[in-house]
């Protein structure tokens, strides 16, 4: 729709509507989670029994365990936070050696290679685990079957689980930094080196500076979606469950307000994540 034309008093309205019904839709539930987080009644849900701070700090002397209190939970949080940390720095480290194959590189089967970069994108998570699983644990057998090797990275748990997630976010952090180079003026590195600058100097201090805004934004994106991901962590978890499968074991057992209380951290911490890049975009 061209905004210069005019539209009937219907039009508008119908437009008015339906923006506010998607961002309604959109935002209601995330705003009755965090509203029942505070809620002074031990179950998630309406009605509403009064304000209560319990679900994050009560102890378990109060017969209430909130979430600073909670420490299994605490401990899955910290796993998911060294999970999506291991993730983003594969992510990112290998996303750019990708970026500069597919657009400073030419071979063979470059176009091949860059539909394959996609597949884990479009395969389910549950599948993409599965697969990881069946070939990590076969592995493993025939090491110790015929070299008699125990190797329990190949075993449900952390280092499988950041093998699943990385096997997916790296692609989608190869294509952000990959855009952002191939907006690159080259003629900028062979500046650098007619002043007698090194390869490695130049990458250092002309290509990367450049690529930074899209290196924090795929850094940003790979820890986000590592910190939430389910599917995938679901088939390849251990002993240690990250955040998304603890919450998961609870909703089973029954669902709690501690639960509304992480979620409502969840989102604040989100939330001013991409606050801090926003204001970073618009110093830039």
């Amino acid at each position: 729709m061209i905004p210069s034309l005019p539209r009937s008093t219907l039009a508008r309205y119908l437009t008015v509507t339906y923006v506010a019904a998607f961002f309604v839709f959109l935002f209601l539930p995330l705003v009755v989670v965090a509203v029942f987080a505070f809620n002074n009644a031990n179950y998630p849900a309406p009605p509403w029994r009064g304000a209560t701070l319990d679900w994050f700090v009560a102890g378990a002397a109060t017969g209430r365990t909130g979430l600073f209190a909670d420490a299994p939970l605490l401990k899955s949080v910290a796993t998911s936070v060294l999970v999506a940390c291991w993730v983003t720095v594969l992510s990112v480290t290998v996303g750019t050696a990708n970026a500069f194959l597919l657009e400073r590189v030419e071979f063979r089967g470059k176009s091949a290679l860059s539909l394959l970069m996609l597949a884990p994108l479009v395969i389910p998570g549950v599948i993409l685990g599965i697969s990881i699983l069946a070939f990590a644990s076969r592995l493993a057998q025939f090491a110790d079957d015929v070299w008699s090797l125990d190797l329990d990275f190949l075993r449900p748990g952390l280092p499988l689980v950041v093998a699943g997630q990385f096997s997916y976010i790296v692609s989608i952090a190869t294509l952000t930094i990959a855009a952002r180079l191939k907006r690159f003026d080259v003629t900028l590195e062979e500046a650098a080196f007619n002043l007698g600058a090194s390869r490695a100097a130049a990458l250092w201090t002309v290509t990367l500076p450049y690529l930074k805004p899209a290196l924090i934004g795929a850094a940003a994106i790979s820890f986000l979606m590592s910190f939430e991901n389910f599917n995938t962590t679901l088939m390849l978890v251990g002993s240690d469950p990250p955040l998304t499968i603890m919450m998961y074991g609870r909703m089973r057992e029954g669902a709690s307000p501690v639960l509304n209380a992480v979620s409502l951290f969840l989102m604040v911490a989100s939330a001013a994540i991409a606050l801090v890049l926003m204001r970073r975009g618009a110093g830039r």
